[in-house]
């Protein structure tokens, strides 16, 4: 039996202040222990997720905890069948997640609460709590929280509208939750700026929460960078979402097959196969004139 891939996301703010040298030494290492993934790297710190054998991935923890900034740095865990990652990277940035926004302090976050006091708070069912997701739209549309507000961005730059969109609501308790964390850390910080008196953030995010109870207050799938795009977190993983063009259950991510287009969205296998892959009738129209062009220039057609 194949061994099974281990695969690691984790993030840590912390000042580093060469992040050339780092992000050199930190992809030689991850080459030596023959690790895959994605690091970010920025003078605020480090996001990535990597994946290995589980020796491997051991070796990593060890080897990233000997460097006394990232004590206490904290890995949250799943099992894979196969590596997410097709290489190893690591990428320096001006931000491991990009707000955009300057004279953010990110060691004024709201306060993390557990898995458990998060499963308490909807226990309890107070009028007055919010519960917000961090994430993008395309995230919330296939998986998130009972009840929860899912602003309508495209991605976290775009986090500064939530503040806009609370108006008014600044003495509501805001609880706050993304995948794993990182995102609440800068925009809780970015509330607590701009004057929201109550702000809390799931330590952990969604995968913490996962682990611990699943089958509870979680609905559909948990959305992620890398090949799997889609994880379960509940037994029964029903879908949540619905094709963007027939309307059955749901929730098949593809991007549109027409590159000029490569939109992401989501499409049932039927539609798929009626439709090319392409999300549109003027989109397979368009693929399949570009496929007449490059069969009779003898070129092979990208899948």
């Amino acid at each position: 039996m194949a061994e099974k891939i281990h695969i690691l996301l984790f993030y840590k703010y912390v000042d580093i202040k060469n992040t050339k040298d780092f992000a050199s030494t930190h992809l030689e290492m991850c080459k030596k222990l023959g690790v895959l993934g994605k690091v970010l790297v920025a003078k605020e710190g480090i996001n990535g997720s990597i994946s290995g054998t589980k020796a491997q991935v051991e070796k990593y923890k060890k080897e990233i905890k000997k460097d006394k900034r990232f004590l206490g740095i904290e890995f949250k865990e799943d099992l894979g069948k196969m590596h997410p990652f097709a290489k190893m990277s690591v990428l320096i940035k001006k931000e491991i997640v990009r707000l955009g926004k300057k004279a953010v302090d990110v060691k004024k976050t709201g306060k993390h609460i557990s898995p458990k006091e998060f499963l308490d708070i909807y226990n309890k069912k107070k009028d007055d709590v919010i519960i917000l997701d961090a994430r993008n739209n395309y995230e919330s549309k296939v998986g998130k929280f009972k009840n929860a507000i899912t602003p309508d961005i495209t991605n976290f730059r775009e986090f500064p509208k939530v503040a806009t969109m609370l108006k008014g609501k600044k003495n509501k308790k805001i609880v706050m939750y993304c995948t794993g964390g990182i995102r609440c850390e800068k925009a809780s910080a970015y509330l607590i700026q701009k004057g929201f008196k109550d702000v809390s953030q799931l330590d952990g995010g969604i995968i913490k929460f996962g682990k611990q109870f699943p089958d509870t207050v979680w609905q559909g799938k948990l959305f992620v960078f890398d090949k799997r795009l889609l994880v379960p977190i509940n037994s029964n993983d029903k879908p949540i979402a619905k094709c963007e063009l027939c309307d059955v259950a749901c929730d098949l991510y593809r991007n549109c097959r027409n590159l000029p287009c490569n939109k992401l969205f989501i499409m049932c296998p039927d539609c798929e196969s009626k439709m090319n892959g392409c999300c549109s009738d003027s989109c397979l129209k368009a693929f399949r004139d570009h496929c007449v062009i490059k069969a009779k220039m003898n070129q092979p057609i990208a899948n």
